[in-house]
């Protein structure tokens, strides 16, 4: 079986008692790590991959727990603008121009984006190309959950993408029988509620009966903007989360994304069902959600990661730059500079993620036994120098620059910067012919900023 041996690295293991390893190693054999530290010579075999790693730090690969593949072409079509327009004026009609080619296009894109910032899991909350998301994980080596945009319900759905409940939970049921645990165990298939806006309470019940009887995951956008709560009051006398509880659809499966509108009890729900939170802290300040309360879902012992969301409400899958964010927006908030310090922040990217994920046993660490996801980060570069305390920097200096090599499931995707299972430079024209043919298509037309004269 192939081993890599790499060695004299600052490794960061993220296990129990945090332990960091400096001029440690680490043997990698097949997918999953064999020895780390110190390694013995006699676990060694003779024609092992040896890498040096003096002056760079190992870490566990980052895991992102809330992303829409299908989104990548659609950057920069919904930028300064409310959530509904965003969403109903812009991204659905976008979305729901895609076919198959433009799905797969749009997903190898954002898995290369998110494998060079050093992300090697990621949890998709929906498309509806999950084929073509699938093609697109076993071609890039990534680790991922899938799932299907679930709706069956709400206004200005594009018609195309009208289905009743039954209609949803099948497709997902053969969706799951089909893919769940393929590409040699890196995909999962999880069951998708887009949104309270567009799911009916039929749909939730049986949505949750579906993934506790399959034992798999439930991706929802919870309590996003404070106009969510107010129709849900509305139209069915209680805020989301209370809803929710009401029918009985928390639980520990359940990842609950953005959070921003959360009350004191509605935490405490959180934590008594062990539901899971996404923090996306760029997308929630550029689409306008409001703040989330992290800190205090932390203090009460809530499970909380960290997800870029999509390309139109991001615009960067940069998980580097979302830790940066993550510290700094809860920090001016409280005005309390320790909290959510660096090394929880690292937590979130990583061992919470693997909790999110459902993974915590096989990911989210570096340890004997777990698979072998983990990236090397070069800090020597001028904008991360000197480096006085590792783990400060990681979160508050570093770029995506900095992520030099990606390994998921014991086989480089990216290696010195360079994607290895595929040519980047003719995805990169792909992406730009094809989001320009998907644009016309949905005759979505932006203002210019500014004149613009064409020369001629």
């Amino acid at each position: 079986m192939k081993q890599i041996l790499i060695k004299n690295a600052y490794i960061v293991t993220m296990n129990a008692k945090r332990e960091i390893y400096n001029n440690g190693s680490i043997l990698i054999e097949g997918n999953k790590i064999k020895a780390i530290g110190k390694v013995e010579k006699n676990l060694i075999a003779e024609n092992v991959e040896i890498l040096d790693a003096n002056g760079k730090i190992i870490l566990p690969g980052f895991i992102n727990t809330h992303v829409h593949l299908s989104q990548q072409l659609g950057r920069g079509i919904a930028d300064d603008v409310d959530l509904l327009t965003w969403l109903r004026e812009r991204v659905w009609p976008y979305e729901s121009s895609f076919d198959y080619e433009s799905s797969l296009i749009s997903s190898t894109a954002c898995c290369v984006e998110m494998i060079k910032s050093g992300v090697t899991t990621f949890l998709e909350s929906g498309g509806q190309y999950v084929d073509a998301m699938v093609e697109a994980v076993k071609n890039t080596g990534m680790r991922a959950a899938l799932s299907k945009s679930v709706m069956d319900d709400g206004i200005g759905l594009p018609e195309n993408w009208v289905k009743t409940a039954d209609e949803e939970i099948e497709t997902q049921k053969e969706l799951f029988e089909k893919y769940n645990n393929s590409a040699d165990g890196r995909i999962k298939i999880w069951f998708g509620l887009r949104t309270i806006f567009n799911n009916s309470d039929e749909l939730i019940l049986k949505t949750k009966k579906i993934a506790d009887e399959l034992n798999t995951g439930i991706h929802m956008h919870i309590a996003e903007i404070a106009a969510e709560n107010d129709y849900v009051k509305s139209s069915r006398g209680n805020s989301t989360v209370e809803h929710l509880h009401k029918l009985g659809a928390l639980g520990p499966n359940l990842l609950a994304v953005h959070t921003v509108w959360l009350t004191d009890r509605e935490i405490d729900l959180f934590r008594l069902y062990d539901v899971k939170v996404s923090h996306n802290p760029a997308a929630a300040m550029k689409v306008v959600l409001g703040f989330a309360r992290i800190p205090e879902m932390l203090d009460k012992g809530l499970n909380v990661s960290i997800g870029t969301d999509g390309a139109p409400s991001n615009n960067r899958m940069d998980m580097m730059r979302e830790m940066y964010l993550t510290s700094l927006i809860h920090k001016g908030r409280t005005l309390n500079p320790k909290v959510v310090p660096a090394e929880q922040v690292l937590e979130m990217a990583t061992i919470n993620g693997a909790k999110c994920a459902l993974l915590e046993k096989e990911i989210g660490s570096l340890e004997v036994g777990k698979k072998a996801d983990l990236i090397i980060l070069n800090p020597n570069t001028i904008h991360s120098l000197p480096l006085h305390d590792p783990i400060a920097n990681i979160v508050y200096t570093m770029s995506s620059e900095n992520v030099e090599s990606t390994m998921c499931n014991g086989q480089w995707l990216m290696k010195n910067r360079e994607i290895l299972f595929l040519n980047e430079k003719e995805l990169m024209e792909n992406l730009k012919q094809k989001s320009k043919e998907i644009k016309e298509k949905a005759g979505i037309v932006l203002p210019n900023r500014f004149p613009v004269i064409d020369i001629i």
